[in-house]
């Protein structure tokens, strides 16, 4: 091969390997490092030291551990290989080679083909070790393949500036169609709700009566049904907490090989705490050698994108950048970075997260000890700006006892489990059998938790604690509600599309629960103002549903209203318990305000649903002021 087979670029770009040489033994990258002076002595004996422990490449310990520089280490491994050095910003690969051998194997394997000369195919990887074993699996037109060499992180940027509008449209579409909310694109489903909403407003007025006493019916049934699900969820985590031998738990024996471990963080006009969340993730005990954290920001993000370029990152924390598409959701960037990731186990934060430090070997270690059908463990979430006002406590009694009280009785009843959009770790294996996250759906994480269920995989609760930032401003807070209702609502229209397949993927059990999730936690927030009308016939003012409302019916109606509120104070003081935090009982009780306030976000979410569907409303994070610390007090 003669430097005139390529053009000049080309020629500067690749340093082409002379005449073959006699098959030699090949020298050791430390020893290549050393000599160099690249590498430490004594850093070469604590990575190999690492290596024997783990099951990764010497450079990757290396690079983690900041002991070799990243132009260093590509010397000594092209030397080491007696590979081609290529530089793929002056030779850009073929779209066309790219395209044959598939983007998603180019990720997977760290490999890129370059360029055709003749009968021979240049392929330029970063893991040299195993070119020959890939050699066997490229497609029969590449001929002969020539190894060249090239960072990984060199082969990602080559691959987005190549091909990012079709890794575009892939995140925006890896769930299949039936399983998506995508089908709202189209004007039917949002003339029907539209339609649905003149009719029941015209029937209002025609028939107020009527219609008004139809409502109250439903509104009684989902309240009752939702109060129940409580009641049977909180009893059951209570039983499960009982029944569990006290003190700490047995020690148990180390895992041989620990997996690389992926956590994505996405990022939107996130400036104002990007030094918080780097400080937070550095706190992390795993070994940063398996820890991959890929900060995910949008193309246009330019505040971002500037404080991530001051910010010194290590080696084990790298930026994605989600090119611009035709929406911009949190689930479709995190579909886009997704191929990227290196993990077998893949994790989200959200940016003002701050997890325990050892969170990540506890997630480790229950994904070890059960089988392949637990596919997502769910951490818990709590706040560190509590204290801020009356909004942050009654969040964080929210939290405490949907995290640490209902939703692990959820899941311990069998019912399908509606995630939370942070600390979720999943097995990659499955999750990429699902498609992975609906890009249109703006509560992705609760139609992920119904899509497990449906493809036979379990989710389970783990006590491992991430504190994040609650919401403490009223429009804030209805705009992040709001997005969640939506999310809720169109994740129930989804899904029954086809009630009678959702039957038979879930059982009747679980099609049940999703019934009271979903459809019933919206219904309760959607009738809120009916509700509270009640009050009129109760202090002797006018009502429509005055005839109907005689005094035993207001009394079955007010004792079940009684209940439903006792039980909330109940679980909610239980759950600031669970929580270390009964310095909040005294809130309890103002929840009954708290609550209805969703009513305004729910009319907000309708509205959307028919003219904005898959619109993101962000939340503002950097508002509160509170350090988490390394999270000991939690």
């Amino acid at each position: 091969m003669a430097p005139s087979a390529l053009n000049r670029p080309a020629a500067q770009a690749l340093r082409l390997a002379p005449a073959p040489r006699p098959r030699r033994i090949r020298r050791p990258l430390g020893d290549i490092l050393v000599e160099t002076g690249a590498l430490s002595p004594a850093d070469l004996t604590k990575a190999l030291a690492l290596q024997a422990r783990q099951n990764l490449r010497l450079g990757d310990i290396l690079l983690a551990h900041g002991m070799v520089g990243e132009a260093d280490l590509t010397r000594a491994l092209a030397e080491q290989y007696d590979a081609l050095p290529v530089d793929l910003e002056a030779l850009p690969p073929d779209p066309r080679l790219i395209d044959e051998m598939g983007i998603r194997t180019c990720l997977e394997e760290a490999a890129l083909p370059v360029r055709r000369l003749g009968g021979a195919t240049i392929v330029a990887t970063a893991r040299p070790e195993a070119f020959e074993a890939l050699r066997r699996r490229l497609p029969d037109g590449f001929g002969e393949p020539v190894m060249a060499f090239a960072c990984e992180r060199d082969l990602h940027r080559a691959i987005l500036a190549t091909r990012n509008r079709h890794l575009t449209e892939c995140a925006e579409t890896r769930v299949a169609e039936a399983e998506s909310c995508r089908f709202w694109y189209g004007q039917a489903p949002r003339n029907i709700l539209g339609a649905g909403l003149a009719v029941l407003a015209t029937a209002a007025v025609l028939a107020p009566t009527s219609t008004l006493t139809l409502l109250t019916v439903w509104a009684l049934m989902t309240l009752l049904a939702t109060t129940l699900l409580k009641i049977a969820a909180a009893v059951t985590t209570l039983r499960a907490r009982r029944a569990a031998p006290p003190g700490p738990p047995p020690e148990r024996p180390a895992i041989a090989r620990l997996p690389v471990v992926s956590v994505m963080v996405p990022l939107f006009r996130e400036e104002d705490i990007v030094p918080r969340l780097v400080a937070r993730l550095g706190r992390l005990t795993y070994p940063k050698e398996l820890l991959d954290i890929c900060l995910v920001t949008e193309e246009d993000d330019d505040t971002t994108r500037a404080m991530l370029d001051t910010a010194r990152l290590p080696y084990w924390m790298r930026v994605i950048s989600v090119p611009t598409g035709s929406l911009k959701t949190k689930p479709r960037a995190l579909n886009f970075a997704l191929d990227f990731c290196r993990g077998t186990i893949i994790g989200v934060y959200d940016a003002e997260d701050a997890p325990e430090p050892d969170q990540i070997h506890r997630i480790v270690r229950r994904f070890h000890e059960r089988g392949p059908d637990v596919a997502c463990l769910q951490g818990v979430l709590d706040f560190y700006n509590t204290e801020k006002n009356w909004f942050s406590r009654c969040f964080t009694i929210e939290y405490a006892s949907w995290f640490r009280l209902i939703l692990p009785g959820v899941a311990r009843l069998g019912l399908v489990v509606p995630l939370g959009g942070t600390t979720l770790f999943f097995r990659r294996d499955a999750l990429e059998e699902l498609g992975a996250w609906d890009a249109h759906n703006v509560t992705e994480d609760a139609d992920l938790g119904v899509r497990l269920a449906r493809h036979g995989y379990r989710t389970e609760l783990i006590g491992t604690v991430t504190r994040e930032e609650a919401n403490c401003r009223l429009w804030p807070w209805v705009k992040q509600r709001s997005r969640w209702l939506k999310g809720y609502a169109m994740t129930w229209t989804v899904h029954m599309r086809d009630p009678r397949r959702l039957w038979r993927d879930l059982g009747p059990w679980r099609f049940a629960g999703v019934q009271i999730l979903l459809l019933g936690t919206v219904s309760q927030f959607l009738l809120v103002p009916l509700m509270w009308s009640f009050w009129l016939i109760v202090l002797g003012l006018p009502h429509v549903m005055s005839d109907v409302m005689t005094p035993p019916v207001m009394l079955g109606v007010g004792a079940l209203f009684l209940a439903a509120e006792l039980t909330n104070i109940l679980l909610g003081m239980i759950g600031a318990h669970l929580g270390g935090k009964r310095g909040l009982w005294g809130w309890v009780p103002t929840m009954h305000v708290y609550y209805p306030l969703a009513a305004l976000a729910t009319y907000k979410a309708l509205f959307e649903m028919v003219v904005r569907p898959f619109y993101w409303d962000k939340t503002s994070h950097g508002i509160a002021d509170e350090d988490p610390g390394d999270g000991s007090d939690i």
